[in-house]
């Protein structure tokens, strides 16, 4: 159980980092075309990873909530995670929210996407990701640091 209230202090919710990408590609797309490819295999890729990517948030979100734990990380967290793809990964959503990224790219046909995705995956690292290390650390000490040991933090 968590010891305080305090937050991670990450720098922006992350669907409002990713969405804010999206929309920088799509308007830089809209700007300076860059497709790549033109083909139905491209629309079904891209469809699969997203809808991948929105079954996995979906599962993570329910255990946050079985977990009775906020899921949004600006709230205070009450208890660690660690079932499900909090088994294999540290940050499955986080992960989900590049998939999707990417999905994107396949599916509107934009090579600003890929070109953007290493911004995503840095905003993520180090303005979520640390940060909530950082916290979780602190609020759950030996636990979290036994989790880390058996957890990578991505995949």
């Amino acid at each position: 159980m968590a010891k305080d209230k305090k937050t991670a202090g990450v720098i922006a919710p992350p669907p409002i980092i990713f969405l804010a990408l999206l929309l920088a590609g799509v308007e830089l797309d809209v700007l300076v075309p860059a497709p790549f490819l033109n083909d139905v295999v491209q629309a079904v890729l891209g469809s699969a990873l997203i809808a991948m990517a929105l079954g996995l948030v979906g599962w993570c979100i329910w255990l946050f909530r079985r977990a009775e734990t906020p899921v949004e990380p600006y709230k205070p967290t009450l208890h660690l995670v660690e079932s499900g793809p909090y088994g294999w990964s540290r940050n499955p959503i986080y992960l989900a929210l590049v998939v999707a990224f990417l999905g994107a790219a396949f599916a509107i046909d934009t090579l600003w996407l890929f070109a953007l995705a290493p911004l995503l995956v840095a905003a993520l690292h180090w303005g979520v990701i640390l940060r909530e290390e950082r916290y979780l650390d602190e609020l759950f000490g030996k636990a979290y640091g036994a989790y880390c040991q058996k957890v990578r933090r991505w995949i």
